[in-house]
């Protein structure tokens, strides 16, 4: 089965790479650009999904700093 992990800055954290998007945005045309959060997309291929939640805390995702959520895709 395939996993899709998105790992992403929490409300309220800094996010440097959103901010450097987010003013470049208005530069290349881009206006009414309130936000803009950065994060990463990790796709696995697992045999079972079971462990999954443990993987993002331990090691994909820093739970002081980012929150994370997933899905089963196929």
């Amino acid at each position: 089965m395939k996993v899709r992990v998105l790992v992403r800055p929490k409300e309220g954290i800094l996010d440097p790479q959103g901010e450097a998007v987010r003013g470049a945005l208005p530069a290349l045309g881009f206006g009414g650009v309130k936000t803009v959060h950065v994060g990463r997309l990790i796709e696995m291929e697992l045999e079972s999904a079971d462990d999954v939640d443990a993987m993002c805390r331990r090691l994909l995702a820093n739970p002081t700093v980012e929150e994370y959520e997933w899905e089963v895709v196929s």
